[in-house]
């Protein structure tokens, strides 16, 4: 299958000549000895046929065509996955929010999805831990290229323990367009979205916005008018997501009787 020219490949992809060459050369690379460092490194790749690819994510109209994977695949199988997202900038109330919401997610078993960003990304992830909850992560870019730098720690550790996904090959740097793209994975992953502070502006936004686009729930944290980081919030709250005040009001709605 790896013997069409590199125009065939120009045309079908609508790329450059040099660029299908590019894809020619690397599909012609032998795939063992990838393998073999992928293991050493306890790197999976489950592919979108495998048994353990989430099901929900199948639901995509356009899902990852594999994940790769680092620590515990079974949290992959959990049915009840809540994805956190909000701003990077998020201050004490944000950190509030999780602190008042999560302890009643764990304890009803909520894996809590989220992307590794600084802010709500990372106290989320650190706040299911604390509790003895699970969590997982999904970012842009490859595992041998984690960022922010200051979140590789808690990458290295979840990885260890909780698990950690990328859509990337391990070596790939992550660019700028990768971080929405990862965003409806975030929420694909997840029977909700529950947005604690964004801006007007926020990717978290783009987060809420896969999750309706998906026919997944959208629940925000409401926050005061005079503050920036609740603009996209409270936006979203107008336009008819489920204004959360305690976790009864996320699990209400993601838990089938």
């Amino acid at each position: 299958m790896y013997n069409y020219s590199s125009s065939y490949y120009s045309s079908l992809l609508n790329i450059s000549s040099s660029q299908s060459s590019q894809i020619i050369k690397h599909l012609q690379q032998p795939i063992e000895p990838t393998l073999q460092i992928y293991e050493s490194k306890n790197i999976s790749f489950i592919p979108l046929y495998s048994e353990k690819y989430p099901e929900l994510l199948l639901q995509l109209p356009q899902p990852p065509w594999g994940l790769y994977a680092l620590g515990d695949l079974s949290l992959l199988s959990s049915e009840r996955k809540l994805a956190i997202v909000g701003a990077r900038k998020a201050n004490e109330y944000g950190v509030q929010s999780i602190q008042l919401l999560m302890p009643k997610l764990v304890e009803h078993n909520c894996v809590i999805v989220s992307g590794l960003a600084k802010g709500i990304d990372t106290f989320a992830h650190q706040e299911a831990m604390k509790l003895s909850g699970r969590t997982i992560a999904v970012i842009a870019g490859g595992f041998h290229h984690l960022y922010p730098a200051e979140n590789i720690s808690l990458a290295r550790e979840m990885a260890k323990y909780q698990l950690v996904l990328s859509e990337y090959p391990p070596n790939t740097r992550p660019a700028k367009w990768q971080f929405p793209a990862r965003n409806r994975v975030i929420s694909g992953l997840s029977l909700g979205t529950l947005v604690i502070q964004a801006g007007k502006r926020s990717g978290s936004l783009i987060t809420a916005y896969c999750a309706l686009e998906q026919g997944r729930e959208v629940f925000c944290v409401p926050g005061k008018i005079t503050d920036p980081l609740s603009e996209g919030t409270n936006d979203l709250i107008n336009d008819g997501a489920k204004l959360v005040r305690t976790s009864e009001d996320i699990l209400n709605e993601i838990i089938k009787n």
